[in-house]
Parts: C-alpha cells; sequence; structure tokens
C-alpha cells in the first residue's frame, strides 16, 4: 500500500464516527437516499454491455462540504491507463455487485466495508468501447478516515468536493480508438473526468444538486499522492 491519507477533515465539534453534526447528518442522509434508486431497483435497470462491474461512490463530509474519493488509474495499465475513476472492478462469481463494489474499493484504496453506509444505487451505465455494464453503488464514509492506493492498480487518491465538481462540469467531444463521442467532463484543477465516470457523476450531481447537502466549499479542491 501507498502512503495513507485521511479524507477529508474532521471536525472536533462533530460525531467522531459520521464526521458529521448528527441531526444535520441524519437529515441529509434521508435526502440524499431518497434521491437515489434502492439496489433493487436499480438491478431491474438494462444497459447494453456484456460484462459486469461495479463501481463505489464514496461521499465524505456529506453533511457539511461534501467530497467524492476518486482513484487515478496506473498509467501502464492495459485499459484506462491514467483516467480518474471511482474505485470498483468486476465481481467474482456469484458475488453480488453491491459485495463487488465494496470489495475492490477495500482492495484498491483500503476502504472496509464496514466503514462504508451504503445508502442507494444509479442506473447502470455502458462503457463505449470496454463493453463493460457498470452498476454505481453510493456510500457514506467518515471525515478522517485512513486509505491508502494499491501501488498495482491506483497512481493516486483524488479528493473532489461536489460544488468543484459542479463549477467545473463541460459537454465536449471526445475520441476513443477513433470512435467521436460527447461526453459529460468535469475539470478540477489538473483533474478531469470523462466516459463513464463522468456520464455516472452527472446522473449523480443532478440527483443531489436541488438537496442543498451543503453549503460552498470552504476547503479547496487537493490532489492526493
Amino acid at each position: 500500500m501507498g502512503d495513507a491519507i485521511g479524507v477529508g477533515s474532521p471536525d472536533r465539534r462533530q460525531d467522531p464516527r459520521t464526521g458529521a453534526d448528527p441531526a444535520r447528518g441524519s437529515r441529509a442522509r434521508s435526502r440524499l437516499s431518497d434521491a437515489l434508486l434502492t439496489i433493487e431497483a436499480a438491478a431491474r435497470l438494462e444497459a447494453h454491455g456484456s460484462k459486469e462491474a461495479a463501481v463505489l461512490i464514496a461521499i465524505y463530509d456529506h453533511a457539511r462540504a461534501p467530497g467524492i474519493v476518486f482513484t487515478e488509474r496506473r498509467r501502464d495499465l492495459p485499459r484506462h491507463p491514467g483516467e480518474i475513476s471511482f474505485p470498483g472492478g468486476k465481481p467474482h462469481a456469484g458475488e453480488e455487485l453491491v459485495d463487488a463494489a465494496l470489495r475492490e474499493s477495500h482492495e484498491e484504496i483500503a476502504l472496509h466495508p464496514g466503514e462504508v453506509e451504503i445508502v442507494g444505487a444509479l442506473p447502470p451505465v455502458s462503457t463505449v468501447v470496454t463493453g463493460y455494464k457498470v452498476s454505481p453503488f453510493v456510500g457514506l464514509i467518515r471525515s478522517g478516515l485512513p486509505l491508502s492506493p494499491d501501488p498495482a492498480e491506483v497512481e493516486r487518491l483524488v479528493e473532489l468536493r461536489i460544488d468543484d465538481l459542479l463549477a467545473g462540469f463541460e459537454m465536449r467531444r471526445m475520441v476513443r480508438r477513433g470512435i467521436p463521442f460527447r461526453s459529460p467532463t468535469y475539470t478540477v484543477g489538473d483533474d478531469f473526468i470523462w466516459g463513464a465516470t463522468a456520464r455516472i457523476l452527472q446522473d449523480f450531481l443532478a440527483r443531489i444538486e436541488s438537496l442543498a447537502l451543503a453549503g460552498p466549499s470552504t476547503e479547496p479542491a487537493r490532489r492526493r499522492s
């Protein structure tokens, strides 16, 4: 594992487990859950793809200035090298997709499944070239949780505040392996998100933008190594 980091910034006034004011955290959790699909409802939706994968949208500081944990993939990997994505991957035989998302997150960033509160899911999306049907799950994690990237897969961890992601949105024409397509994109500093990850993020942000989960961020977006 690489160097551990602490996600978000704990506050002495916060609950030591949730990283937020308990009452406000409960309200924010309830509103977020209501904006998402249940795991069962998401599983009934179709998307193109001959192979299954699952990812975790891990949210920290959910009741204050929420942010999301991403990974930057190693640049020498055969698939999606150097891209910013959610932690996740393919399920094992007989494994539920939500369990695959949690297991892969544990393997990639040392996020223990017991530290994640799954609050809902999103519709599956298809990858343009590689033919995967990707199922996203949304989970809350506490602030100050130490995480560390698996150097075999992950170049670095990336924490991005939701307010900064919303401000960095732009639709762009992209070309991958000679195939042109339009993709939502998100740019925060030097970090650039596109493709299936951006489409998942676009759906998620559209669902929560009206919830006012938190006011403007008081902390800048950070690059993590």
